[in-house]
Parts: structure tokens; C-alpha cells; sequence
């Protein structure tokens, strides 16, 4: 039996489907700085990141200067950006289901502070989750200290902590840091990139997450299937 007590999301590609905004302000950006074009499945490959780590992915020969402008021009594109990318279907139910059960949750990003505040504003998901990291206030996936700081402030070990997430940084991470994972097949990462990091189970929509901590036998969700 699972004794499963932390439940953390990654955000875009998880719980929202930001993916085309994402690669849209990406290329605003590019084109900004008038830098050599990239396609957007290069664009894709390097969401979920760090947007400094994010940029080097792209751009691996930039230095710290060209970094840094490219950072500042896709954050001007984001945060100045009326459009509101739609959260998944069933995210909304699913954390509500999960918190009546008594997880606690958590969100580990590779958006900055001011990007997740501003969804999480926008969505009115901020009481959902118990604590917070961002990837400009820690080290970016798939470095294991943001999930690391999240179970140390919530007071949960590892083996207690499942990671949620839809690429190979969240996995990545997830193995690093010595908790468990949980793949999501609807993100960037197709299900069987993601399978080679041995996650527990690569689930093909939210809602399924609730039944499948039902059938992995934590303590906490005896009753999540009957509220359905």
C-alpha cells in the first residue's frame, strides 16, 4: 500500500493547456530579437523548464546577455498578454475531489512567481494548493531542489509524494528528488517518452487520477470514487 499525503502538480501541460500560448509568446520573442527561427516542436521540446534554461535549450551557443533579453522578451509577451489559456477539462473537480479527501497539494512550475500568480489569479485555484515554487525561485527541473523545498515546508518525506507532471523534466525531477511520479499523456511528452522514466502510471486525463489513488490503495481515498 501507497501512504500517499502530497499530491504535486507541474502547471502547463498538467493542470492548463498553455502549450500554444507558450510557444506563440516563444516566437514573438524570437522574432523580437531577430535570432535564428525555431520551429515550435523545438519550441514544445523546451516548455516545462526554467525560462533562462529554457532559452540555453534553444539557443545553447547564447551568452548570459542574450539569455537574459530573450527571458525578458517572452515575459513582456506573457504577462502583457490578454489571453487566457483554458485549464483541462476536469481539472477543476478533480482538485476539489482530492482536497475534500484530505491531500495536500502543492505546485512545482517552470513558470516564474509573477506567471503562476497570474493564473493562479485568474483561475481562482490559489486555495487549492498548500504551497508554491517557481522556477525563478529555486532551481529549474529537472534539478530536484524545488520539489525537495515543497515537502520540506510541508513537512512530507519522499516516499509520502507523488509528482504529476507531463514531460521528462517532471520525471526527471521526480527520481532525483526520491518520490514518486505520475505521468500525464495529454501535455508536451507523448506517453511512452515519458514511460522511460518509470513512472507509476502515464494517465490519459486528469479525471483519472482520483480512481487511480483509489485503486493504488492510499489510505486517504476510500470514499473518492462513491462522491463521483
Amino acid at each position: 500500500m501507497y501512504d500517499i499525503k502530497l499530491i504535486v502538480f507541474d502547471w502547463d501541460g498538467t493542470l492548463m493547456d498553455s502549450e500554444t500560448h507558450i510557444v506563440a509568446c516563444m516566437q514573438a520573442a524570437i522574432a523580437d530579437l531577430a535570432l535564428d527561427a525555431r520551429n515550435d516542436e523545438q519550441v514544445k521540446n523546451i516548455i516545462g523548464l526554467g525560462l533562462h534554461e529554457a532559452v540555453a535549450g534553444l539557443y545553447p551557443e547564447a551568452d548570459a546577455a542574450l539569455v537574459r533579453a530573450m527571458a525578458d522578451a517572452y515575459r513582456t509577451h506573457w504577462l502583457g498578454s490578454e489571453h487566457q489559456s483554458a485549464l483541462f477539462p476536469g481539472v477543476e473537480e478533480t482538485l476539489h475531489l482530492l482536497k475534500q479527501e484530505g491531500f495536500r497539494m502543492a505546485i512545482a512550475t517552470g513558470k516564474g512567481r509573477c506567471g503562476l500568480d497570474k493564473v493562479l489569479r485568474e483561475t481562482g485555484l490559489a486555495p487549492m494548493f498548500d504551497a508554491t515554487r517557481c522556477s525563478d525561485e529555486t532551481r529549474s527541473k529537472p534539478h530536484p531542489l524545488m520539489l525537495e523545498q515543497l515537502m520540506q515546508e510541508l513537512r512530507i518525506d519522499p516516499q509520502h509524494t507523488i509528482m504529476v507532471g507531463d514531460t521528462e523534466y517532471d520525471m526527471e525531477m521526480a527520481r532525483n528528488a526520491g518520490t514518486h511520479a505520475v505521468a500525464v499523456s495529454y501535455g508536451v511528452h507523448a506517453c511512452p517518452r515519458l514511460q522511460r522514466h518509470a513512472p507509476l502510471t502515464c494517465l490519459d486525463q486528469i479525471t483519472e487520477l482520483g480512481d487511480w489513488l483509489a485503486e493504488l490503495g492510499s489510505p486517504h481515498t476510500p470514499d473518492l470514487q462513491a462522491r463521483r
